[in-house]
């Protein structure tokens, strides 16, 4: 049994107090991306970007978080989180927080975003703004686009409030008939039209290069539809008009048992979705209490859940601004290396050199192109017997799938589990899996109760008179788009036991298996928690037993209270822990006699920080596991995950040493967390050159 030292047994690692609320530290992540926004040393266009980011990250936790306790305090739960806050208390805080970050995007976006794209010739122009010829060309866009498309809908004794569908932008009007009695009407703005209007761009002079600026000009939809009411409205006055943005719950409750066709479930539910329970309703300062009486009662909201902004709403629609075509506004691009490995690979085969060792890629600075021509070689080759593969996120053109229709053609045998339930791809999804079953192939829609977020893809391939497994395992998705945005690392290998211990995992999600244990693979939700609770405790012994015991984990979130309070334990013992959690942290660093050993930094970026990476120093005897799950209770309970080791010692020694370790390095784009849940921005000290290390890693590259 373990000795407990006074010091251990004095500390209650139960107590509220060491815990964060996971709800607001998704909040304070979605401040440290407005950061990004509001940080003028990036390209004003990534800028722009960022904003969208917070307006969709928002958006999303809304939709499913906030939906989420509202539906625990509708049905009188009172669990409480590790942090001690009931649901009603967590929404009254998430309210708080949430209310100061919108309106401080709403002061970004008018006072620093539209003025700075204004100094580079990007004009988002009020209505009133525009010239006589702007405004000639924008009524007849109006009159020949817009207006055909519109549908205004009344409400009154014949005609039942509308329906208000999710994230839709909309204008409240009221209006007066000629007798004087007043009328109410809702316009949706609709989103198949673009939502920054472009008007005619205009050269500007000669820049010094030689080359000619444009000036681009656009104009808001929904001022333009509220300038031309009289159109929708004739013989009506209209005495003042508002715009409103709906979120809905919309996260999905699935059935599953009484479910005969899980594919068809989700194909009812995501139709459905644009129906739930209103969240939240945004509004304009302007917006008479009147119009939001009538929204209150008629959406059965409460007042507290009516978000108050000045300016535009709607955030994520500013990602439309990215397409302008003003390279300079941007970040430089850059070409994705390929490994020396894989670099002149003899008539395409790709196994040759994963034979030869195992071989990692480090997205998005490797090249994802390795990884679609694993497929694709294996698609075509006359050797290969079967390919067997897990796919949660592939994107609208995956070219993954491609390889794999294109296997089926060419007679392999192809299983693959398709994960239904990837939050907001469920659509894409359902239609990928639909045309690989139309082709042979065959699809498994995943295990009852449990997310499938593995990132697997085996190739069984004849070789003599026996056969070898190659795999491909990684921390991100086989989405060939994200993948050039998302840092992440994948590995090839055709270990032996890996390959069995993956054969006995899609046995797993295809068929009937109760398998408990496996060789090498970490995988949830059979052994991964008490591998990984085994492996921290052994840095425990290890420390005790008079060595250095140290942790290095990179992570996207950090939320499950047991292996926090495990990790809590080990920094009393002494163990060093640094942690890289970009995301949700529900672990306070640097509190005395708890968590003196733990540093926690968060690095938002170009990239999105995606990569999971698990380091036991194990008293000189290093090990590191990679994979797809975060600490957090869906992650290693509730979903099939996989972590899988680094064996190769040249490997493990590059990760440490050229991945894990720069991080250390950056002063640039890091946060450190602060034991009261707050981050600092690190800078560069006296004579330090500034680091940024997204940058670094694209300098570096092979």
């Amino acid at each position: 049994m373990d000795k407990i030292t006074d010091q251990e047994k004095t500390i209650d690692l139960d107590s509220p107090k060491l815990f964060i609320n996971r709800e607001l530290s998704s909040l304070q992540f979605q401040h440290r991306v407005l950061e990004e926004a509001i940080d003028d040393s990036n390209p004003l266009l990534e800028r722009a970007r960022f904003l969208a980011f917070v307006g969709s990250n928002l958006d999303e936790f809304f939709m499913v978080r906030v939906a989420g306790l509202k539906k625990q305090v509708d049905a009188g739960v009172i669990d409480r989180p590790p942090d001690g806050l009931t649901p009603a208390e967590q929404l009254a805080e998430i309210r708080k927080v949430a209310t100061n970050l919108m309106k401080e995007a709403s002061v970004f976006l008018m006072n620093g975003l539209i003025p700075a794209l204004k100094s580079e010739g990007i004009f988002l122009l009020d209505y009133n703004e525009l010239n006589k010829q702007q405004r000639e060309n924008i009524e007849a866009y109006y009159r020949d686009v817009v207006f055909p498309v519109l549908t205004p809908l009344a409400f009154d004794p014949g005609h039942p409030f509308p329906h208000i569908s999710n994230l839709s932008l909309n204008l409240a009007v009221l209006l007066r008939d000629k007798k004087g009695v007043n009328h109410f009407a809702r316009i949706k703005v609709p989103n198949t039209l673009p939502r920054l209007v472009p008007l005619k761009r205009s050269s500007g002079g000669v820049r010094k290069d030689g080359t000619v600026p444009y000036y681009h000009y656009f104009v808001w939809l929904e001022q333009v539809i509220s300038e031309n009411l009289a159109s929708l409205f004739p013989g009506m006055e209209v005495i003042e008009s508002h715009p409103f943005r709906v979120i809905r719950d919309a996260d999905m409750i699935i059935q599953e048992l009484e479910a005969a066709d899980l594919l068809e479930t989700m194909e009812q539910t995501v139709r459905q979705r644009r129906f739930g329970t209103v969240v939240s309703i945004t509004v304009n300062q302007s917006m008479s209490s009147r119009i939001r009486d009538i929204l209150v009662e008629n959406l059965e909201i409460d007042r507290n859940e009516i978000y108050t902004i000045d300016g535009p709403m709607g955030y994520s629609d500013f990602m439309s601004l990215y397409n302008i075509d003003r390279y300079e506004l941007k970040v430089p691009p850059f070409k994705p290396s390929i490994p020396r490995s894989l670099r002149n690979i003899d008539d395409g085969n790709i196994f040759n050199a994963i034979r030869e060792g195992d071989i990692l890629l480090h997205h998005p600075y490797d090249s994802f192109t390795p990884v679609i021509q694993f497929l694709k070689t294996a698609a075509n080759d006359p050797d290969v017997l079967a390919i067997k593969m897990t796919l949660y996120r592939v994107g609208n053109k995956p070219p993954a799938v491609d390889a794999l229709l294109e296997a089926a053609e060419n007679g392999k045998q192809v299983a693959v589990l398709v994960e239904l339930k990837a939050r907001f791809d469920e659509e894409s999804n359902i239609g990928w899996a639909r045309k690989l079953e139309k082709e042979g192939v065959h699809v498994v829609y995943g295990l009852l109760g449990l997310k499938t977020h593995s990132k697997v893809a085996m190739v069984i391939r004849k070789e003599g008179d026996g056969i070898r497994r190659y795999l491909h395992m990684a921390t991100g998705n086989y989405n060939a788009i994200t993948a050039l945005v998302y840092e992440d690392i994948g590995m090839f290998t055709c270990d032996e036991e890996m390959g069995i211990d993956a054969t006995d995992l899609f046995n797993y999600l295809t068929g009937y298996s109760s398998k408990k244990e496996y060789h090498k693979l970490l995988v949830a939700p059979i052994n991964l928690r008490a591998r990984m609770e085994a492996l921290i405790k052994r840095e425990i012994e290890i420390q005790k037993n008079g060595g250095q015991g140290h942790l290095i984990f990179k992570i996207n979130s950090l939320v499950d209270r047991k292996m926090i309070q495990l990790l809590y334990t080990a920094s009393q013992a002494g163990v060093k822990i640094d942690l890289f959690v970009r995301g949700i942290c529900c672990m306070r660093p640097e509190v005395p006699g708890v968590s003196d050993n733990i540093q926690i930094i968060s690095i938002v970026g170009r990239f999105l920080e995606h990569s999971r990476i698990y380091y036991f120093k194990n008293g000189g005897d290093e090990e590191i596991y990679l994979g797809s799950a975060d600490i957090m209770p869906r992650n290693i309970d509730r979903r099939v995950e996989v972590l899988f080791p680094v064996q190769d010692e040249e490997m493990i020694r590059h990760i440490r040493d050229n991945i894990l370790k720069p991080y250390y390095k950056d002063n640039t784009k890091a946060r450190r967390m602060l034991s009261d849940g707050t981050y600092i921005q690190l800078k560069p000290q006296d004579n330090e050159e500034p680091l940024n290390i997204q940058n670094w890693f694209i300098k570096v590259r092979r």
